[in-house]
C-alpha cells in the first residue's frame, strides 16, 4: 500500500542492534535467562552489549566458513540468543531460516530437506534428545553453540577477532526465514525481506506513536523465531524503550520480574495473558505501572484484558489488539479502553490502517457476509512475505488478485470494523462461533484457563476445558453458564500441559480433536 512503500529502503535485521546503539548505546535489556552463547554476560544487558555480541558471532560464523546468500537454520534450547545467532547470521549475508525450540525433531528434519542443505546451529541437548541421527546428513555443517559432539563444529566467540562489516542485501532479497503456527500440518517456511518487514514496522510504529509519548519499559515475550519479535523490537529500540525480555511464562516467576521492572507496556501471546490474570492479585502491584496491552497472535478474551488492566494505576490503561499473520504482518488493528473493555465485543480485531492495508470479506455460499454466514477473510499489506519457500505454487493458491487468504471467516460491521468468527479449517457447520462461545463460557467461569470448542468423534461441538488449578470443573456452574449457549457435549477436561500448541502458543485445534477422537476409539474398543 501506498504509505508502506514511500521511502521503503529496509529493515535490515544485522544492523538492527548497530544502529540502535548509535542512539540508545546503553538502553538497558533485561533477560529472565542467560545466553548459551554468551553466559558470562549475565542476564543484565544493554543495546551496546547485544551489538558486540551480534557482531562477534557474525565474525565467527565468518571463520566456520559461513558466506553471504547460505542458508543458516537455528534450532537449538529457547533463549533470546536464537534471536541474537539470526542477526548475526544476517549480518554476514546469510539468510537465517528461525526453527521453534518446541518442532520435534522428525519436523525439523522435514524443513532442513526443503531449506536444502543449510547450516544447522544447534546445541549438545537438542542433537543428543531430539535430532534424528541422521541429521548431520540433512546440513552443510552442524555448529554448536553448547557441549560438543562427534561430526560438529563449536562455534566460538573470538574476543580479539576483527568485526566484519554489516553486508547488506538488496531490500528486496530474501533476508529471514520463519515457519508458520504449523496448526494443520508440517509448518511453511515464510520468506521475508528488509522491505516486507519495514512494511509491517510502519502501522505498528505509528500506532505506537499516537498511543504512548513518553518513555516506557515494555516487557515482551513473545517465540524468539517469530517475525513479530523483529518489529517489535524495532520499535522498541527506536523509541529508547528499556526492555525485558521473558523466557519462562511462569507467573510466578513472571511476578518476580515486573515487580522489579514496572513494566508500561506488555506484549505477549493471548495465552500468555491468561496466565498473567493471577498477577492482578499480587500484593506488589506488579502491573500497577501498565500503559498499554498489545497482543498481536489471536484475539484475545475480554475477561483477560478487564483483569490486567484492571490492575494498573495508570490514568488511562488500553489494549491494542492487532490482527494479522505470519506472513503477512499485523493488517487490522483496535485500541480500547479500560472503560470500554467490559462492553466489547471480543471477536471485534478492528479496522486496517488507511493507506497501508486492507480488508475484504468474501462470500462462502452466495450469501453477503454476516454473523450468521461469515465470509473468507482476505487482507492486502506491502508486509506479505515473498512465498514460501519451496512451495511457491501453495503459496500462489492463498493469492487472489494481490488478496491474500487469511484461512478464518468472519464479517465486517456496517462501520466495517472486522469481526473473526473461526479458523476456515474448525469450522462447526450449525453451531455459530466457536470463538465467540469460548469469549462467553471464559468470562461467565473464572475458574477457567483455557476453553477450546472443537468437533468431537461425531463431529458435535465439544468444550475441552482447563480450570486453573487442576481442580474438576464445576458442573452446576458450568451448565448455568451453558444454558444460552447453542447445544454442546458434555466438557472433557484436561491438563494445560496436554494441549498441544504451537510455537505462539496457540492450541492446535486439529491436532487436540485428532488426540480426543482417538481416545474415544479406544474406550469404545475396550468397551467392546
Amino acid at each position: 500500500m501506498i504509505l508502506q512503500r514511500i521511502g521503503n529502503r529496509g529493515l535490515f535485521l544485522g544492523a538492527l542492534f548497530d544502529d540502535a546503539a548509535k542512539r540508545h548505546p546503553y538502553l538497558s535489556v533485561t533477560l529472565d535467562h542467560e545466553l548459551d552463547v554468551a553466559p558470562e554476560l549475565g542476564s543484565e544487558l544493554t543495546v551496546y552489549a547485544c551489538a558486540n555480541l551480534v557482531a562477534e558471532l557474525a565474525s565467527a560464523l565468518r571463520e566456520l566458513n559461513v558466506r553471504p546468500g547460505d542458508k543458516v537454520a537455528i534450532y537449538k534450547q529457547d533463549g533470546f540468543d536464537i534471536f541474537l545467532l539470526a542477526c548475526a547470521v544476517s549480518r554476514i549475508g546469510a539468510v537465517p531460516v528461525a526453527l521453534s525450540p518446541g518442532l520435534k525433531g522428525e519436523i525439523v528434519e522435514k524443513l532442513l530437506d526443503r531449506v536444502g542443505w543449510p547450516y544447522l546451529i544447534t546445541d549438545q541437548r537438542k542433537l543428543a534428545d531430539e535430532l534424528p541421527p541422521r541429521v548431520k546428513k540433512r546440513a552443510r555443517g552442524v555448529l554448536l553453540v553448547a557441549g560438543k559432539a562427534a561430526g560438529t563444529r563449536q562455534l566460538k566467540r573470538d574476543h580479539e577477532a576483527v568485526h566484519f562489516p554489516f553486508v547488506r542485501p538488496q531490500p528486496g532479497q530474501p533476508m529471514l526465514l520463519t515457519h508458520t503456527s504449523g496448526t494443520t500440518d508440517v509448518p511453511k517456511l515464510a520468506v521475508h525481506t528488509a522491505r516486507t518487514l519495514r512494511a509491517r514496522y510502519r502501522p505498528q510504529a505509528a500506532g505506537v506513536r499516537l498511543l504512548v509519548r513518553d518513555r516506557e519499559t515494555v516487557a515482551m515475550h513473545v517465540s524468539f523465531v517469530h517475525s513479530r519479535l523483529v518489529t517489535a523490537l524495532a520499535i522498541a529500540l527506536r523509541r529508547g524503550f528499556p526492555m525485558v525480555i521473558v523466557r519462562d511464562a511462569d507467573p510466578r516467576r513472571v511476578a518476580d520480574l515486573f515487580a522489579d521492572a514496572r513494566p508500561g507496556i506488555l506484549e505477549a501471546h493471548p495465552n500468555t495473558f491468561v496466565q498473567w490474570e493471577e498477577l492482578a492479585d499480587d500484593p506488589r502491584a506488579p502491573l500497577a505501572n501498565v500503559r498499554l496491552l498489545s497482543s498481536t497472535f489471536d484475539a484475545i478474551h475480554p475477561r483477560t484484558v478487564l483483569k490486567i488492566l484492571g490492575a494498573s494505576k495508570r490514568r488511562r490503561p488500553a489494549h491494542v489488539q492487532l490482527y494479522g499473520q505470519s506472513e503477512i504482518g499485523p493488517t487490522v488493528g483496535r485500541a480500547t479502553s479500560l472503560r470500554r473493555v467490559a462492553s466489547s465485543d471480543g471477536r471485534c480485531v478492528g479496522f486496517p490502517f488507511p493507506g497501508m492495508t486492507a480488508v475484504r470479506v468474501v462470500s462462502r455460499d452466495g450469501v453477503p457476509p454476516s454473523a450468521k454466514h461469515p465470509g473468507y477473510v482476505e487482507v492486502r499489506s506491502d508486509g506479505r512475505a515473498l512465498t514460501y519457500f519451496g512451495e511457491d505454487e501453495r503459496y500462489r493458491g492463498q493469492l487472489d488478485d494481490g488478496w491474500w487468504r487469511m484461512g478464518d471467516v468472519g464479517y465486517r460491521t456496517k462501520w466495517g470494523c472486522l469481526h473473526v468468527s473461526d479458523r476456515e479449517v474448525d469450522v462447526i457447520e450449525g453451531f455459530g462461533s466457536a470463538l465467540e462461545a469460548e469469549d462467553v463460557l471464559m468470562s461467565r467461569l473464572d475458574q477457567l484457563l483455557e476453553v477450546v470448542v472443537i468437533p468431537g468423534g461425531d463431529g458435535a461441538p465439544t468444550p475441552v476445558v482447563v480450570t486453573r488449578d487442576g481442580s474438576p470443573l464445576d458442573e452446576s456452574q458450568w451448565r448455568s453458564a451453558t444454558a444460552d449457549l447453542p447445544g454442546m457435549c458434555p466438557p472433557v477436561q484436561l491438563k494445560l500441559s496436554e494441549l498441544p500448541r504451537t510455537a505462539t502458543a496457540k492450541v492446535q485445534r486439529l491436532e487436540l480433536a485428532r488426540i480426543l477422537r482417538t481416545a474415544q476409539d479406544t474406550a469404545d474398543r475396550g468397551v467392546k
